[in-house]
Formats: C-alpha cells, sequence, structure tokens
C-alpha cells in the first residue's frame, strides 16, 4: 500500500535530531541483545548475545535526560506484552523489525530462530499501511505536532496547533522512529506513549506505540536503514 490517502497523526517539525549511540553502526549493531543499565546505555556485548534482565529493572523508573520516565506498573500489564526473548520462525534476515500488527507485537529477528519481541498498541494509523520499509530517521523526545483534523476533532487541543514540546505527557513519549519507503516518509511511526495502560491494546489513535523504556531500548538497538515489514 502506499502512502497516498494515510493520515499523519504524527508530524514533526523538519528539524531532525540523529542521537543513536556511538556504538551503533551497521546493521549487526541492530542485533546485539542485552539488558538496560541505568542511564538507558547498552554495554559493549557482541552482536547477538542474549543479557536480559528482570522485568522489575526493565521498567523501573529511569532517568533520561533531562526527564525521570515513572516505572511500569506490572500488575497491570500482561506478561506476554513485557519484553521478552521468543523462539520465532521466519524467513526475514537477523536484524529485521516484525511489526504484527494483529497479535501487537514488534519482533527484533535475530539468528537461530530467536527474536527479541515487544509488545505495542496499535492505533488506527498503525492498521493503514503495511508493506517492506526501512528506518529513515530517529528522534530522541520528538515534539508533537497534531495534524489539523485531529485538532478539529478536539478543540483542546487547539493550544498545541504549532506543536507540543517534549516531555512526559508528549503522546509520541520518549523516541520516534520515522519509517520511510524509497526515500519518501510512510507517515507510519513506532514511538513512544504518554499512556502506559494501552499497551497490548487497539489503541483510538497512533501508529504503534510502546513502553518508554521498550520504546529507548529498541531505539538504541537499531540504526537508521534497518529493515521493516509491516504485516
Amino acid at each position: 500500500m502506499g502512502v497516498r490517502g494515510i493520515s499523519s497523526l504524527f508530524s514533526t517539525s523538519g528539524k531532525r535530531t540523529f542521537s543513536a549511540p556511538s556504538f551503533v553502526r551497521g546493521v549487526a549493531a541492530a542485533v546485539v541483545i542485552g539488558g538496560l543499565a541505568a542511564g538507558c546505555q547498552t554495554s559493549g556485548l557482541s552482536p547477538y548475545s542474549i543479557s536480559l534482565s528482570s522485568h522489575g529493572d526493565m521498567y523501573a523508573s529511569v532517568e533520561d535526560g533531562d526527564y525521570k520516565l515513572p516505572p511500569i506498573n506490572l500488575k497491570r500489564v500482561n506478561k506476554r506484552f513485557l519484553r521478552q526473548m521468543v523462539d520465532y520462525k521466519t524467513e526475514e534476515k537477523p536484524g529485521t523489525l516484525v511489526v504484527d500488527t494483529k497479535q501487537r507485537y514488534v519482533y527484533l529477528v535475530l539468528r537461530n530462530g530467536k527474536a527479541l519481541r515487544y509488545g505495542v498498541a496499535i492505533g488506527k494509523a498503525g492498521f493503514a499501511w503495511s508493506g517492506r520499509a526501512y528506518i529513515g530517521w530517529k528522534q530522541e523526545w520528538p515534539k508533537w505536532f497534531p495534524p489539523k483534523e485531529m485538532i478539529a476533532r478536539r478543540p483542546d487541543l487547539k493550544p498545541y496547533k504549532d506543536g507540543m514540546d517534549p516531555g512526559l505527557k508528549n503522546p509520541l513519549g520518549a523516541r520516534a522512529l520515522y519509517i520511510y519507503q524509497d526515500g519518501r516518509d510512510t507517515l507510519y511511526r513506532l514511538h513512544g506513549t504518554n499512556q502506559p495502560s494501552s499497551i497490548g491494546r487497539a489503541a483510538s489513535s497512533g501508529c504503534v506505540r510502546f513502553f518508554n523504556q521498550d520504546i529507548i531500548d529498541l531505539y538504541s538497538r537499531v540504526p537508521e536503514k534497518t529493515p521493516i515489514v509491516v504485516l
């Protein structure tokens, strides 16, 4: 499906912020698997090594730049939507991202039939496009510009017609991955959320929402040009 007719729920300013960690170089780096240490940094693990922290550590409060993310209340989350290593049979190459909109998972494909799986929420825009593409660019703490049609439905968003500054209340959350195809923005996004209770559910708006802790983790693992398949 082409990009025509897709309504962009998530605009950004023209400014692009490329701030992937220095160790992220090439596709091989996309599949370095390790738990996040304090401050959301990964250690020097070899490619394809698997070392995940406990869920309590993964979803604890995180200080990220100027912001402090609250912990996720794991008692309110179905465990299948928590970040975990799983068996995953696919013909996709290691380093590829696969978005399963029906099951509400995103997979980072690894070697030997394994994948790192993230639970997500799929908004209306998340069902508006499918196909093969790649990460065109990445942004930390993106600014959010509600589209005109959304403001028309929700007058309370008028104060943000010129953009909502980054922060804990911003619908895009801590990170955003912008999906491109043939050099064009598909308007498809993988991003954080200010509504963690929506993960694992069908959302009323947005594309593909992650827990902020998870989108920070994924952001650190995948460089630009990482291939993505949306089912």
